[in-house]
């Protein structure tokens, strides 16, 4: 973990964490459960304010406005741990973790979008969080189970690593770690939601290798050093699911463990993937009563399958008593509450913005950049500011700031390290006036990047034609795709323009900053 959260985070972490250093002292404020920390954030939402307020001088003043039933004197005491919280971010730091909140761009998008208010305020990891947005296969199953089923789970995470697709799992002994291996071992990508040790399974040999080489994820919503509880690893399972495009239930025991439950929940209440069970071997009580709720029968047994498989859309009415999944989460949210469900835009025609002819894609995706950078720069901003207000990986954000400051376009502060428009008192104002970084840009790279992919490209492709990173590239396609803007074609896999989204404008006025 190489940057420090930034003060929104922070306050959610002293709001929510435990900060778990040894030994917890019995006088240790307990911190707000989800519920409660989510019935605070909506009212700092109503205020126009966000957790990093809290860190203020007039926090007092803030958190009598909030008129929450709440203890104003436990509030003070988990708000007045900083050094704690420092001490616990070194500790994470040198063990290689990084923590994220919901408040942060680089917070999975899948979990904001399918769980909304119960996605994890905090999320702690260990690797490359990029492959957390992939998607893949969720392999599920209990912990006993004999050499048979062993064998075939890995064989379940080869088939995966095969089709080039991430597995996702639980880590439990068993099934979990079966599917694991399988997939490690032939070179496959695997993010592992953990209910509790993400300390220690940081640190594995078995683990280190594969962290480093960036095919191994570790996350876990709970403190790195907290230990085992029934009720985390029944939390968890809903995000093993949250993460991934559908989910094989290899063994569940009938209405018992958390197998079942995860499963049951799945089919009966949050429906975001398809569900398939076993159906090879003996299948036993417990798999028979699931396909009687609506699971499918799994005969996927090559990769080419399992990729058409993955890439089918899986359409699910809501369930009762959640609101409806949202298309996208945008930008223009406060961040301290980012899970209210919100429509997508409804499109309009737009005037394209102006380039001149002859120029490049990189020169004018550039272009746009250095009109929209400077316009949000009208005050000093960290890199991690512009990270997340324009929704990019953190490595391009880095590239754009130290390019427009060669050509002169914005200044470069210090003290802390800021970033400014160089004529910042005619720039346009960032905030105020409807302007949306992400929004703006992501409208402008869209009518880039569909008539480039007029014909099949491959992630490559379009990282060297448009001077952008594989990463950044992958996160462009991965919405485009989400947005049925765009297809994606296998053998090899590339992507393509859909024919409506060719012919038919797609950006509101609003978006693209037009007005």
């Amino acid at each position: 973990m190489n940057d420090a959260p930034s003060l929104t985070t922070q306050a959610i972490l002293l709001l929510t964490a435990p900060l778990i250093l040894g030994r917890e002292k019995r006088s240790s404020p307990k911190p707000l459960a989800a519920g409660e920390y989510n019935r605070l954030a909506r009212r700092l939402r109503e205020l126009r304010r966000q957790p990093a307020d809290l860190l203020g001088n007039d926090a007092q003043t803030l958190l009598e406005e909030c008129r929450l039933d709440l203890d104003r004197e436990r509030l003070d005491r988990l708000l007045d741990r900083g050094f704690l919280l420092s001490q616990a971010i070194e500790r994470w730091r040198t063990r290689a973790l990084w923590v994220t909140s919901r408040a942060d761009a680089e917070y999975p998008r899948r979990l904001k979008k399918r769980l909304q208010e119960q996605a994890p305020p905090v999320l702690y990891g260990c690797g490359d969080r990029d492959d957390l947005d992939r998607g893949g296969l969720a392999v599920v199953g209990s912990r006993n189970v004999d050499d048979n089923l062993i064998a075939y789970t890995e064989g379940v995470g080869r088939l995966a690593a095969e089709a080039r697709r991430t597995l996702v799992s639980g880590g439990a002994r068993g099934i979990d770690q079966a599917a694991m291996r399988g997939a490690l071992d032939a070179g496959g990508t695997v993010a592992c939601v953990l209910a509790d040790g993400l300390e220690r399974a940081a640190t594995r040999r078995e683990h280190r290798d594969a962290v480093m080489d960036g095919r191994l994820v570790l996350i876990c919503p709970y403190d790195p050093a907290a230990g085992f509880l029934v009720g985390h690893a029944m939390q968890r399972n809903k995000l093993i699911y949250a993460l991934s495009d559908a989910a094989l239930v290899v063994g569940a025991e009938f209405e018992k463990g958390g197998t079942w439950a995860g499963a049951v929940e799945q089919l009966d209440r949050h429906r975001f993937v398809p569900v398939y069970v076993r159906t090879t071997g003996k299948m036993g009580k417990g798999l028979d009563a699931l396909l009687a709720r609506g699971a499918r029968r799994w005969n996927t047994e090559e990769p080419d399958a399992l990729g058409s498989l993955l890439d089918t859309p899986y359409e699910a009415a809501p369930a009762s008593g959640l609101a409806p999944l949202p298309r996208e989460i945008r930008k223009d949210q406060d961040p301290a509450d980012d899970t209210q469900p919100t429509q997508a835009p409804t499109p309009t025609s737009v005037a394209k913005p102006h380039f001149g002819d002859g120029l490049t894609p990189p020169e004018k995706l550039l272009a746009r950049v250095r009109e929209l950078l400077p316009r949000y720069l009208d005050e000093p901003r960290s890199e991690a500011d512009v990270t997340q207000a324009f929704d990019v990986q953190k490595p391009q954000a880095s590239r754009w700031l130290k390019r427009l400051v060669t050509d002169g376009v914005i200044e470069r502060l210090s003290k802390p390290v800021r970033y400014r428009a160089a004529d910042a008192a005619n720039s346009g104002s960032g905030s105020g006036d409807g302007f949306l970084p992400a929004e703006a840009l992501f409208a402008s790279v869209r009518e880039l990047l569909l008539p480039y992919l007029d014909e099949p490209r491959t992630e490559a492709d379009v990282a060297e034609g448009f001077d952008v990173g594989k990463h950044q590239a992958r996160s462009w396609l991965k919405r485009l795709l989400a947005d049925g803007a765009i297809e994606r074609r296998s053998k090899p896999v590339r992507y393509r323009a859909t024919g409506a989204a060719r012919s038919t404008p797609l950006f509101p006025a609003s978006v693209s900053g037009e007005r």
